[in-house]
C-alpha cells in the first residue's frame, strides 16, 4: 500500500484518512491573495503594465509615432477650426480712432483664427500696456467677435520736460505725448523734473488757486520737492514743501484783503512758515529809494 501524501487524520473508527484542510503553506498563499493591495494588483496592475508594455513596444517604431501624431493633429484641427470656433473680426469699444487703431496693431492675431489659438489674458496684458488704455476687458461674442472693451486714461494734467510736452493723468500715468500747448489749453501746466510724481499734490494746489483766474500760468517742480505758482506779470508764489495747500490758501486770503498780488510784488516767499517774505519788483524798489531820497531831503 503507497503512502498518503500530505497530512493524514484518523477517524474515529480507527481509519486513517487524508487531511481536507489546507497546508500551511497554501492557507498563507490564500490569505496573501485575497489582500486589499494584492487584488488591486492583480485587477488594475497587471492589466495596465500589459497594455503599457504593449503600447511602449508600438510606438518604439518612429513611424507609428509619426503616424499617431498626425491622426491626433488632424482630429484636432477638424474641431477648432470647425465654423462656429472660428473668430473672424475684432470690435473696440471705448476708445478713440487712434487708440483703436493702436491696439488693432498690437494684438497677436491675424484673423480668421481659431479662439483655441487665442490667448485672451496675453491680449488683455498687450492692450493694457499701452499707455493711453487704463483697462480692458476681452472676450469672444457669438459670431466669430473678438470684443474688446477699453476704459482711457484721461488726461488731467500738461506735463513740460526736457523730451517736450506730454500728457498725465490724474496719478500721473503718461498718457501720450503733445506736440502742442494749445491742444489742450484747458488743462493745467506743470514743469518741472518730479513734477509727475505729485500730480495728485498738483491738481489739489490748482483746486485752491481758481481764485487767480487766468492769471495763473502753472506750476513748476523745484528741486524735486516743493512747488513754486507761477502767475503772469512775471510773479511766483514760492510754496513750501510740508503743507504746500495751506500755504497758497493764506497768501489768496491776504491777497483778497490787501491787494498783495495786483501791487508790483516780484514774489511771494512762504517756505519758511513763520517768516513770510515779499519780494518787490525792481522798479518799485527804485521808485521807493527815489521816494525815500525826496522825503529825505526835504527835511
Amino acid at each position: 500500500m503507497q503512502p498518503l501524501k500530505g497530512r493524514l487524520r484518523r477517524s474515529g473508527d480507527g481509519e486513517v484518512r487524508a487531511d481536507p484542510a489546507p497546508s500551511r503553506l497554501k492557507y498563507r498563499l490564500q490569505r496573501w491573495m485575497l489582500t486589499p493591495g494584492i487584488r488591486f494588483g492583480l485587477r488594475i496592475g497587471v492589466p495596465f503594465c500589459l497594455i503599457f508594455a504593449a503600447g511602449s513596444a508600438y510606438l518604439a517604431d518612429e513611424t507609428r509615432r509619426a503616424a499617431l501624431q498626425g491622426l491626433v493633429s488632424d482630429a484636432r484641427a477638424a474641431i477648432e477650426e470647425r465654423p462656429e470656433f472660428m473668430v473672424n473680426v475684432m470690435a473696440v469699444d471705448g476708445a478713440g480712432p487712434s487708440v483703436a487703431q493702436d491696439i488693432r496693431e498690437v494684438v497677436p492675431a491675424e484673423f480668421p483664427v481659431s479662439s483655441f489659438d487665442l490667448d485672451l489674458e496675453q491680449i488683455r496684458d498687450v492692450i493694457t500696456g499701452l499707455d493711453p488704455v487704463k483697462s480692458a476687458s476681452v472676450r469672444i461674442r457669438p459670431g466669430g467677435i473678438l470684443q474688446v472693451d477699453v476704459e482711457e486714461r484721461k488726461p488731467a494734467l500738461i506735463w513740460r520736460s526736457r523730451e517736450g510736452l506730454a500728457l498725465l493723468d490724474e496719478q500721473g500715468i503718461h498718457v501720450a505725448e503733445l506736440g502742442r500747448r494749445s491742444l489742450h489749453p484747458e488743462l493745467p501746466l506743470i514743469a518741472g523734473k518730479g513734477a509727475e510724481k505729485q500730480a495728485a499734490q498738483a491738481l489739489q494746489l490748482f483746486a485752491a488757486a481758481k481764485p487767480l483766474g487766468p492769471r495763473l500760468r502753472g506750476l513748476v517742480r523745484v528741486g524735486e520737492r516743493r512747488w513754486d505758482v507761477v502767475l503772469d506779470r512775471k510773479q511766483r508764489i514760492m510754496l513750501p514743501a510740508e503743507q504746500p495747500v495751506r500755504a497758497l490758501e493764506r497768501v489768496l486770503a491776504v491777497s483778497e484783503v490787501q491787494d498783495l498780488l495786483e501791487r508790483d510784488v516780484a514774489a511771494v516767499d512762504m517756505r519758511l512758515a513763520g517768516r513770510p517774505t515779499v519780494r518787490m519788483t525792481e522798479n518799485s524798489v527804485e521808485n521807493w529809494w527815489r521816494i525815500r531820497q525826496l522825503n529825505g531831503g526835504g527835511q
